[in-house]
């Protein structure tokens, strides 16, 4: 764990003062996260903070709280100092005092006293406002601390202090889009081990291994579980047991979460043979067109909803000229029809959450109150629709999936027959999966590319596998 804050302590006063001015009343309890048992109490996983926590208080170690009052603007971080049978097994660190102390926070208290503090709020009819937890552990806190029953305790979280954190959020600053920057170039370095390493013959998880290996030696580790897969037409394929072998391709989707928690999400495809096949390099034009296509349209004011559906327009162009589609590209996707190909969403936030601030709510991250998630199947997976703002960071991440169970579902029932050729698609069963992914940050102008460069287009990809 760190004992030091990524920032210095004013940038944390200031975001608190600004989370308390947007607040203006009652009480903002922010929880720290707890440890984990794996697979028994004292066997850990490894401990992540709290994104928010960290956002806010800058602290990366497990036990605490903050408690704002954000009529009176002041703040107190709760914890308890370790005990010398604690010492023995992690070594010194700072009281929790110091702590407060690094990262501008004056007062500090026992845990002990946070129940008594938010009992005499209750009492005093103050609202306490927290966000909705995401685990177990924080859950019962919660019920504890607020006399909330478990069923109740998400279901009373503040929509208000959501929807402020999230605005607040949302708009990187120039120090959160440095790290960033170093987030997805250790991305790069762990996509570059992968596809100059990959032979016929090798198991997928020894490409694992060389892509951890690059995270871990980036000073942090993996932002999520990897995606290494030949089998790329399934969209979250965790199993590495498959063996590489002359034709596949390989999808690998991995990013790095740094020292700092920020994250980094890329995605590529490449060849286990030395080239593409020319119908592997068809496929992948038209998902890089796709790609090209919506970095073009990035900029403040354009809503990413928009963008998406240009990507799905140039995607059915393209499968149009594969043979595969046919019929109006603009009529296909907004029937729905493309998703045979595109069931997911073009991107989403990126920031101290590879899915940037997932845990408060799709609906408040990537739509507004002005703008509906859309239940449409494959359209319903797209994380961010709204407008774009200068300081948003986000992924742009197209691709084509031939998923054998979804042809034959959609081919039974004869559904968008108009734009589909489903006499065509069984030469596709086999064929898999491609994406191709970026991180971007939205400028005053239009949109610049986080990181070093990473190849992407077929030749460049083809150059790493010499």
């Amino acid at each position: 764990m760190h004992t030091d804050q990524i920032f210095s302590a004013s940038i944390y006063q200031q975001r608190r003062d600004q989370l308390q001015k947007k607040m203006e009343t009652g009480l903002i309890l922010l929880l720290g996260n707890e440890e984990s048992g794996r697979n028994f109490r004292d066997n850990w996983y490894p401990f992540r903070q709290d994104s928010t926590f960290l956002y806010y208080a800058g602290i990366d170690q497990p036990g605490l709280a903050m408690l704002i009052d954000a009529e009176g603007g002041h703040a107190v971080l709760f914890g308890d100092d370790l005990t010398m049978d604690d010492i023995v097994w992690t070594g010194p660190q700072p009281t929790v005092s110091d702590l407060g102390q690094s990262v501008g926070v004056s007062e500090s208290a026992p845990l002990k006293q946070l129940p008594v503090l938010l009992q005499k709020a209750r009492q005093a009819g103050k609202p306490i406002h927290f966000l909705p937890p995401y685990r177990p552990e924080n859950t019962t806190r919660l019920h504890y601390l607020l006399d909330i029953s478990l069923e109740e305790v998400p279901l009373q979280a503040s929509t208000r202090l959501i929807k402020a954190i999230v605005s607040q959020r949302s708009v990187k600053s120039a120090e959160e889009i440095a790290e960033m920057e170093t987030a997805v170039t250790i991305s790069n370095q762990m996509h570059l081990a992968a596809i100059k390493a990959a032979r016929p013959g090798m198991k997928e998880y020894e490409l694992v291994a060389k892509v951890r290996a690059e995270a871990v030696a980036g000073g942090g580790d993996i932002a999520y579980p990897v995606i290494l897969t030949i089998d790329g037409q399934t969209l979250h394929n965790h199993y590495y047991g498959n063996t590489l072998q002359e034709g596949d391709m390989v999808l690998l989707d991995a990013g790095a979460e740094t020292a700092s928690y920020y994250a980094g999400d890329l995605t590529r495809t490449f060849p286990v043979s030395r080239k593409f096949t020319e119908g592997q390099r068809e496929a992948y034009q038209v998902v890089l067109n796709a790609y090209e296509a919506a970095v073009a349209a990035l900029k403040p004011g354009a809503r990413f909803l928009d963008v998406h559906l240009l990507a799905c327009e140039t995607l059915v162009e393209g499968l149009i000229a594969m043979g595969l589609m046919q019929g109006d590209p603009k009529e296909a996707v907004a029937q729905g029809a493309h998703a045979q190909f595109f069931q997911c969403g073009l991107g989403h936030m990126i920031g101290l959450d590879v899915h940037d601030m997932e845990d408060l709510g799709e609906q408040y991250v990537g739509y507004s109150d002005a703008l509906k998630k859309s239940t449409q199947f494959g359209l319903k997976s797209l994380r961010l629709g709204k407008a774009l703002e200068p300081g948003f960071a986000l992924t742009v991440e197209p691709g084509l999936y031939f998923i054998p169970e979804l042809m034959d579902m959609w081919k039974s029932e004869n559904k968008h027959a108009d734009f589909i050729r489903y006499d065509r698609l069984d030469a596709f069963r086999e064929f898999g999966g491609i994406r191709v992914e970026n991180n971007f940050v939205i400028t005053e102008e239009g949109s610049r590319k986080l990181g070093e460069h990473l190849p992407i287009t077929p030749d460049e990809v083809e150059a790493l596998r010499e």
